[in-house]
């Protein structure tokens, strides 16, 4: 048989025309989508010539793949997280803080330096034990008061157990049913609540028949001659300070206490301190006062500095006038105006203006409202001439919320 002959050409002929059609237009497509074929590695460096409008191929962008949720033992069963993509950024709400309150966002009333109320020797001391002597601080700051002025001393008698009295009279304190520690836990408990405790030397140099050393001021002459009837329906004694053995006295007492209490953050004096000008005799006792006072207050900086010497007394004319108190040569600290006379209020707030402050009973509480807005003023006392402190401190806050 003949050999068998070879055909020519590629055999294009026998393909199918359509078949020819797709591969043309396949290859059409891919060199028009050669960025996103990534095959340009596998072409010449010039191809670039042969793309429409020698189009540059764009590196495509990367993104990584999720991280599946690691598993972590006892852990709730995971929550399907919307997809959507929050238009803000979520924010974490804040664990609640009690904010401290900014002297802007403070009462008129909280904006007074000293908000005093003052408490009688009997009225916080008898049967008292820690308990409650700690709950009637917590009371008072409640009622809006910053400051407990306490009697400590008066009658002739202090309202601690006192060294100098046991040497001078044989005894240690007034006839009280004390606790020993009363003093120390009203201080302790009233700078954890942010308050001050000033030490009333209540009464003053004078005494009335009821005191424990009466009889024996009597028998030494300690009493100067007459009866002191500045308030109507109680007579009074004065004890003279112009002996030397009384002034010794009451500086002794007035140093012991700011040594026995070291943290008591004043000690206060009132109009008692003083000599009534209608006393027999019409003795100019004005000098022999200031410089008594000027000792005791120098004395007892000496023994604690810290401790503040005030005063609560008739205005600078009638202490000087009418009580031979010259108070404005004394050095003391601070001084507040008595207005207990509301027939004279609006001059002897002429004066407390220029000083600390003005002490009121609670009796005037009607004219807190003026005292608490007027700018001028910068502390209040309130004195509770009922006898009931607790009550007056109550209406004292009902006050002033009704004028808030």
């Amino acid at each position: 048989m003949p050999p068998k002959k070879e055909k020519n050409g590629c055999g294009c002929t026998s393909i199918p025309i359509s078949l020819i059609l797709v591969l043309l237009g396949f290859g059409y497509w891919g060199f028009t989508h050669l960025d996103k074929l990534d095959i340009r590695k596998f072409l010449p460096n010039d191809i670039s010539q042969f793309l429409p409008n020698h189009q540059q191929p764009t590196p495509p962008t990367l993104t990584s793949a999720p991280t599946p949720p690691i598993p972590v033992a006892n852990s709730p069963s995971p929550q399907v997280i919307p997809t959507e993509t929050p238009t803000t950024n979520p924010q974490v709400s804040p664990s609640p803080v009690t904010p401290k309150q900014s002297p802007s966002l403070q009462t008129p009333w909280e904006k007074k330096r000293i908000r005093g109320i003052y408490l009688s020797r009997y009225q916080a001391t008898n049967n008292a034990n820690e308990k409650m002597i700690r709950e009637r601080v917590r009371y008072y700051r409640a009622q809006g008061m910053n400051t407990i002025i306490h009697g400590v001393w008066g009658n002739g008698c202090t309202m601690y157990n006192s060294n100098v009295m046991q040497q001078t009279f044989g005894y240690k304190s007034c006839p009280n049913q004390f606790k020993e520690q009363w003093l120390d836990w009203l201080i302790d408990e009233a700078h954890k609540q942010g308050m001050q405790v000033h030490a009333y030397f209540e009464k003053g140099i004078k005494i009335d028949k009821n005191s424990p050393i009466f009889d024996e001021a009597i028998a030494k002459r300690w009493i100067v001659p007459g009866v002191d009837k500045t308030y109507a329906g109680i007579e009074h004694y004065v004890l003279d300070v112009e002996i030397p053995e009384v002034a010794n006295l009451f500086k002794k007492i007035s140093v012991e206490f700011v040594q026995k209490y070291p943290t008591i953050d004043a000690v206060q004096w009132d109009d008692y301190l003083g000599y009534h000008a209608e006393l027999p005799g019409k003795v100019d006792r004005t000098a022999h006062l200031t410089n008594f006072v000027q000792q005791m207050r120098a004395d007892i900086k000496k023994a604690n500095p810290n401790v503040s010497f005030d005063l609560c007394h008739h205005n600078p004319y009638w202490g000087k006038r009418y009580f031979a108190a010259d108070w404005s040569n004394w050095n003391v600290d601070r001084v507040f105006i008595q207005i207990y006379n509301d027939n004279n209020f609006k001059e002897e707030l002429n004066y407390a203006e220029n000083y600390e402050g003005v002490a009121i009973s609670d009796q005037q509480l009607y004219r807190l409202k003026d005292l608490v807005n007027n700018p001028k003023i910068n502390s209040v006392l309130v004195f509770p001439s009922s006898g009931k402190p607790e009550e007056t401190a109550a209406a004292v806050k009902k006050a002033n919320l009704m004028n808030n």
